[in-house]
């Protein structure tokens, strides 16, 4: 009898004390901050003011895609910021310097990201080097590459300027003109069907909660841990490299002093959305309303008026408190 009722407690429990619990929190929290946000401005809900909004959590939703799958098995990436920064600069290189299709520009442009995104693999599961401390080190190296290879200058997209149109262009104001929105944000939405659809109905989903939940366990289960590792993070840097050329696409220029700051947002937006810095727990839905939490908080308390500086002593509480609840849930469970 012991055996047929034991699986039932932990799903009863699951019910309100898994990352399910703090991902409705978060989607409160949003609903909570439109209202407020609404009747303290009749500024607040115009749809220019909407529209961006939604540019504005384009490129942090997307670097905060790839974050999830790396919080998941129990790292981190902190470089993730700058490697998007060096992947929107390999794509100027590309199209501008070197003259190539701007869908050469492109795929080159993610795959610097890729690249990227692939050492800190290796050097994380084969010189088992802390995952802080080796994207740490990435950080710097990505950031003192852009600003070799782009010899200090931003590199402008005038030459083609359809590239533009990949982030600022807009299919759906092409139908309805009065609705009209970037399709940064388009693309944003798609690659988050496509991060949901991979974590949770692939291989490499399955091992990527495996591995946040118990490594060594995983491993002796004869799954070879440190390639599906390098799997992961170098997924993360595909995210990154799709991150720099949104970025890329809505500046119409490669920036290479841009993106250290920006990886913070993206941890910021996961652990807002219920991933566990712990690893094993997380959702691609619930890192999305995490985006939107930061961008909304941010465009309203802008419009208030509130000065950057209370804007940033705002959002570090709010990480704190997203990370305290975790632990209350962990405890608890």
């Amino acid at each position: 009898m012991e055996l047929q009722i034991a699986p039932t407690i932990p799903a009863r429990r699951s019910l309100f004390r898994s990352d399910a619990a703090q991902r409705l929190l978060a989607f409160a929290a949003l609903i909570v901050l439109f209202i407020v946000f609404s009747v303290a401005s009749p500024n607040f809900l115009q749809f220019n003011n909407m529209v961006g909004i939604l540019l504005a959590t384009a490129v942090n939703g997307v670097l905060a895609l790839g974050v999830t799958y790396v919080i998941i098995t129990g790292g981190i990436d902190l470089s993730i910021g700058t490697v998007m920064t060096f992947a929107a600069v390999m794509t100027g290189v590309f199209i501008t310097n070197w003259e190539l299709p701007v869908l050469i520009g492109i795929l080159g442009g993610i795959g610097a990201g890729m690249f990227a995104g692939a050492i800190n693999g290796v050097v994380i599961a084969k010189m088992k080097i802390p995952p802080f401390i080796a994207t740490l080190g990435m950080m710097y190296v990505a950031k003192g590459l852009a600003l070799i290879i782009s010899q200090l200058k931003p590199i402008y997209f005038n030459g083609a300027p359809e590239f533009r149109e990949i982030a600022m262009g807009s299919i759906i104001g092409g139908v309805l003109p009065q609705f009209e929105v970037p399709n940064a944000v388009l693309i944003m939405f798609g690659a988050a069907i496509v991060a949901s659809l991979i974590l949770t109905r692939t291989i490499l989903g399955r091992y990527t909660f495996a591995i946040g939940s118990n490594e060594e366990a995983t491993r002796l289960s004869g799954v070879n841990v440190d390639r599906w590792k390098i799997a992961v993070y170098t997924l993360t840097g595909t995210f990154a490299g799709i991150g720099g050329v949104i970025m890329a696409a809505r500046l119409n220029s490669a920036q290479p002093a841009l993106g250290q700051g920006y990886e913070l947002d993206a941890i910021a937006a996961v652990v807002i959305g219920g991933t566990s810095l712990s690893g094993g727990e997380g959702t691609i839905l619930g890192t999305v309303i995490g985006a939107f939490v930061l961008s909304v908080l941010t465009n309203g308390l802008r419009i208030l008026s509130v000065p950057q500086e209370w804007q940033t002593v705002v959002t570090g509480a709010i990480v704190i408190l997203a990370v305290y609840l975790d632990i209350l849930r962990r405890r608890q469970s």
